[in-house]
């Protein structure tokens, strides 16, 4: 065989054609592809150096198909089109837009990589199937038959009309915010979180919250239409456990996608509980006199309820609160205040200050009482700090008893 750039010559004669030579025949063939549909695409679009020109017509398509597709390893015409990603990428680097997602293709799925890209090559490149989808992808394949297919792409022409669609890559979206965090949200309230997508592309954000029973949720999602093209996500966890939310982008998994959240047990609103009873009374209240008061927690979610008492010299905890649970969100605490001043007492709900917390109670002096009855007669009752008196005189018995009658003991 004797070849340049316009015409070949190929040493077999018109008998070996008769004679149904198979072998020179399929070799006339081949170099009729090699010479015209391999090595002349590149000869017309490009200006060599001399290096260049000494290299062979599967070394010029290698090349080319490397320079289309630096992000892939590509050194051969078989192995490393196995999986059908390859032919996707040379497809969406003729025509950006035809095969975007490539990149996302499943790998164990490469008969259904291989047929999405060759068909859209032949409807809008107009590249015809020499070789089937089953083929190009089988370890095996003869490199002859791939070379001979892709070297249709570099002077492939895109049609009109096709329809191309925007580059995506749901793994460069992202979400962040309390509500995809380990741990920290509770049950039935709000849990909030971000997605950004200004880096994955034009698609649609869905995010799908699943309790620990398998129940499925779609949570509501919101555009904010800002310049990184986040939205804004919102759910509403109603049971405790390990939760995992789903976010996608345009039909596929966002990066770390998904993310398991432990919903814990809901905190209670202190501002909620309130509390009332003589032992809050700012006056009234009297040293080694027992009094309570009563704490009410409806409405208030899930808490302890704790109180601290401060005795009039500072100190916390030397006075005892018995807390007793009354039912229907309400709390009895007793306490018997020892000394006489001022006492602070602090009533907190699932960690927080109750309304109107703390109180200030001024405990009086205690009552002393004394009975005295002298030899005149009189008899005195006397109290301390306040003292009051009460006399009688003896007198003789309506009922004829001739005893004396105190306080009207007899009738």
């Amino acid at each position: 065989m004797r070849e340049n750039s316009r015409y070949i010559d190929f040493d077999i004669d018109s008998k070996a054609i008769v004679d149904g030579n198979l072998k020179l025949i399929l070799g006339l063939i081949w170099t009729l592809i090699l010479h015209y549909s391999i090595s002349m695409p590149m000869w017309d679009e490009e200006e060599e150096a001399d290096d260049g020109k000494q290299k062979t017509p599967k070394q010029r398509l290698l090349g080319w198909i490397q320079n289309k597709l630096p992000e892939l390893p590509i050194t051969n015409f078989n192995r490393d089109w196995q999986t059908g990603r390859a032919l996707g990428a040379l497809v969406d680097s003729c025509a950006p837009g035809l095969c975007p997602d490539w990149d996302q293709w499943d790998q164990t799925k490469p008969v259904d990589n291989a047929r999405e890209a060759m068909q859209q090559a032949d409807d809008w490149l107009g590249i015809p199937q020499v070789i089937t989808p089953e083929e190009i992808v089988d370890p095996n394949v003869d490199e002859h038959s791939v070379m001979t297919y892709l070297s249709q792409f570099p002077k492939a022409k895109l049609k009109p009309g096709a329809p191309l669609r925007p580059k995506l890559n749901p793994k460069k979206a992202r979400a962040y915010g309390p509500g995809i965090e380990p741990v920290g949200n509770v049950v039935m309230k709000k849990a909030l979180f971000t997605v950004e997508t200004i880096s994955a592309g034009m698609g649609e954000v869905l995010v799908y919250v699943e309790d620990p029973a398998g129940h499925r949720e779609e949570a509501k999602v919101t555009a904010n239409n800002d310049k990184n093209r986040t939205y804004s996500v919102v759910y509403v966890p109603k049971v405790t456990g390990m939760h995992k939310v789903t976010v996608l982008f345009a039909g596929q998994h966002i990066s770390k996608s998904p993310f398991e959240v432990d919903i814990g047990m809901a905190q209670g609103d202190s501002s909620k509980a309130t509390a009332q009873g003589p032992g809050l009374e700012p006056v009234g209240n009297i040293a080694n006199k027992a009094t309570y008061f009563d704490v009410y927690t409806a409405g208030a979610g899930i808490g302890e309820v704790e109180v601290v008492i401060t005795d009039p010299v500072g100190k916390n905890n030397t006075l005892p609160c018995t807390i007793e649970d009354k039912g229907n969100s309400s709390h009895r605490c007793t306490y018997k205040p020892t000394q006489e001043g001022q006492h602070i007492i602090s009533i907190t709900f699932a960690g927080g200050q109750i309304s109107k917390s703390p109180f200030t109670v001024n405990v009086g002096e205690e009552a002393h009482w004394h009975l005295s009855t002298p030899e005149n007669g009189l008899f005195v009752l006397l109290s301390f700090p306040v003292s009051w008196h009460l006399s009688w005189v003896p007198t003789v018995c309506q009922r004829d008893c001739m005893s004396a009658c105190a306080l009207g003991s007899c009738t």
